[in-house]
């Protein structure tokens, strides 16, 4: 909500319907709030589900091999 309201008014400079020489400034800085939550909504979401499933592909390998050392312990030496 913040920056939904600093975008709004910002808008008026980046337009150049307030004062003339800051324009830059208003391009400026609604391009960096409209990045960030671009960034904000769309990638760290993307780039934690990615993250974490590779971090439950690791831990089910790891699963799996724990399991097999213990079946591999619990074998019998010799046969009776």
């Amino acid at each position: 909500m913040t920056t939904f309201a600093t975008l709004l008014g910002i808008l008026p400079i980046a337009l150049g319907l307030g004062a003339g020489s800051r324009i830059s400034l208003g391009i400026a800085v609604v391009g960096g709030l409209f990045f960030s939550g671009f960034l904000t909504l769309f990638i760290v979401p993307a780039i934690y589900s990615y993250v974490s499933s590779k971090k439950a592909t690791v831990v089910e390998e790891e699963k799996e091999e724990t399991e097999e050392k213990i079946e591999y312990a619990n074998k019998p030496v010799f046969d009776s």
